[in-house]
Parts: C-alpha cells; structure tokens; sequence
C-alpha cells in the first residue's frame, strides 16, 4: 500500500527543475551570496504581487515579524493583541520584543481573530493587533483595521499562511501597516529552506527593517542600530521568484482540491468543513475539518496509508513556554475545543485526483 503523504515536499522541484536549475547556475556563477541584485529582484516582485511599496527580505517568517515590532519601537511595558488560536510563533515575536502578546478568542466559523473580542482586551499599553490568517484565509480586516485606528494602534498581519489570498479583491500583505511573511517550504510560496519577508507600504518601516536584518547596517562596518543577521540568500531569492510565477496557478490546483472536498465530504453531519466568508478568497493553505472524533479518525486514516496533521495540539497559552504567564485549561474555552478537534487534510498543488478519491472514500467508510 502506497501511502498518501500530507505534502509532497519533492514534487515542486520536480515539475519546475528546469527553472529551477537555471536559476541555481545564474547565482553560483554570479559569485554573489549575500543580498545584492537577486534578493532586491525578488524583493520587487514579491511587493508588486501584494500590492505594496516595498518588501524586505529577512531569515524566516518569526524573525519578519520580530523585526517588524522592532521597527515600530515595541517593546518593555507594551502590549500587543495576537490570536489565542494560532501557531506558537506570533505570540513568540511579540515575547522578543519584550512585550507581552494578549490573547483574543477567534471567531467560531472562521477560527481567526474575532473583531467582536479584541476591544474588551485594548488597554492604555496595547499598541498593536496582531491577526493571523490562518489556513490561508484572511481575518476579518475591515472591523480589525477600524478598532485599531479608533485606539490609535498599529496593525501587523502575520501572513506567513497566506500567499495569494484576498480580503474581497486585496491581497495578504497589503491590509494592515505591515505583514510578517514564511516562505517556509511547505508554504504556498515556499523556498528550500527557511526565508521570510516583510511587505508594507510604510517607507520609514521598511528602511528600518532593512537595517535591522543587516547587523544594523546600511554600510559595512558603520552600525547605526543594535540589529541582526536576518538575511534572505539570493540563492533562495532566485528559487522564490522562479516559484511566484506559477503561485497563483497552484493556488487554483488547491481550490480544487477543496472544492472536490466539499463535494465529498459535505454530506457527513459529523463533520464540520470549513466556512468561507463572503469577504474571503483563500489560498487554501490547509483544508481544516473539524470532529468530536477527531483522533480515531486520524489513526484510521494513518492505518490506511493517509497522513493528516494538527493545526494545532496545543494552543500557546497551554504550552510549557508560556506555563509562567498564569494560563490555565478553560482560559480560552474556543482555542482548546478547536485544538481537540481539527484536523488537516492532504491538500497541495501536486494533490492528485485519485488521491483524494481515496482520502474521501476513507473518510465516508468511517462516518457512514
């Protein structure tokens, strides 16, 4: 029995080899390694796919947003409202900067941020909001972006699952003040290693950002600020922008591979698909169902050779690293029943047909 793997890490190389070799052989002949025209390329055209000034480049996605607080002068004392659903690496981007992450619920239908929540937990020391869009759809920006200007806050989307989707006809990346990006390779746009970026449309930010990732530095040796080594290498900057030529056709791939979900799943009451808003156009990122049954399920579909994931087991106010901040089981009663029971599907750009027909029919001999 083959087995079905959640994602296909191999495949993307596979069918863009070519591509991708040419654009190995161009940086290793350049004999240019760190930053210089491959990164500034990629960097150009990642912020006219998003619809922003300027992008900068930086190691990975934690660091993206790190830098991004930095760059606004977050830190000691402050606070800044993140998602109590999501992966532990918003909350871990606030902590650096020595400022504290206040966790709002999301909403029960998209598992984002709810708009609803977020004014009960402003204080005079928040000064950002922090939305994830998770699974590849966008949070609810409209009522998020009107709360902060109400407070006079910053708005920071941490986009690292959001390549090519659209809050009505915007993309990820382009509303809020800035947005912390992962290219991760298991992402939608993904390098072959870790890289990140930051996209805005704030010259200020973004030139501050641009020093920071670099030691602190517009000129060798002459250090302005206490910065980093947060670099993206031109050789992942050529294989990224070897992939965003083809992002928005594989992020079609994935809406079909969701769409026939849909079809197959949508008539087993005991499961909970996902809930698009009209406002969303998601990328797809990940195909989340929910079920009380959760972990049975699973292990069927593990002994028939599929596997899934959990987005996420534990939520960051359970985990042992946030265990000193007073948080306890029933704090945030919605991220704890969605960590008991979501479960994410094979979904990919390289996601077969008959793949899927067997991930369905596995799903349906369990159910029915």
């Amino acid at each position: 029995m083959s087995r079905i793997p959640f994602f296909n890490l191999k495949a993307p190389y596979q069918e863009l080899k070519a591509e991708f070799d040419i654009a190995y052989h161009r940086v290793m002949e350049s004999g240019w390694y760190i930053l210089g025209e491959e990164v500034t390329s990629f960097e150009e055209d990642f912020s006219a796919y998003c619809g922003t000034k300027y992008c900068v480049s930086v190691g990975n996605g934690l660091e993206a947003l790190r830098l991004i607080l930095e760059a606004y002068e977050i830190g000691s004392g402050d606070e800044v409202i993140v998602p109590a659903n999501t992966f532990i690496a918003t909350w871990l981007a606030v902590s650096y900067c020595h400022a504290k992450p206040v966790p709002v619920e999301p909403a029960a239908q998209t598992y984002n941020l709810d708009p609803e929540r977020i004014e009960m937990a402003i204080t005079p020391r928040t000064k950002a909001i922090l939305p994830v869009h998770l699974y590849g759809q966008t949070a609810d920006m409209k009522p998020i972006t009107e709360i902060a200007r109400r407070y006079g806050l910053i708005v920071i989307e941490d986009a690292a699952q959001a390549h090519g989707a659209c809050y009505y006809d915007r993309k990820a990346g382009s509303l809020g003040d800035a947005a912390g990006w992962s290219f991760y390779p298991a992402k939608n746009l993904g390098a072959f290693g870790d890289a990140g970026a930051i996209t805005t449309n704030d010259q200020k930010i973004a030139e501050k950002v641009r020093i920071l990732r670099n030691y602190g530095s517009r000129t060798k040796y002459y250090n302005e600020l206490k910065g980093y080594n947060s670099r993206l290498d031109p050789i992942q900057a050529a294989f990224l922008k070897v992939r965003l030529n083809f992002l928005d056709e594989w992020n079609e791939r994935r809406k079909k591979a969701a769409d026939g979900y849909f079809a197959g799943l949508g008539r087993i009451p005991a499961l909970i698909l996902p809930f698009v808003p009209i406002w969303s156009n998601p990328c797809w990122h990940q195909f989340v169902i929910r079920s009380t049954q959760r972990d049975k399920l699973r292990a069927h579909l593990n002994e028939s050779g599929i596997e899934t994931l959990i987005h996420y087991p534990v939520p960051p106010h359970l985990s042992d690293a946030y265990s000193a901040e007073g948080f306890r089981e029933g704090s945030f009663p919605i991220t704890e029943e969605l960590a008991q029971t979501v479960l994410s599907l094979p979904i990919g750009p390289h996601f077969q047909n008959h793949q899927q027909e067997i991930v369905i029919n596995e799903i349906l001999n369990f159910f029915l």
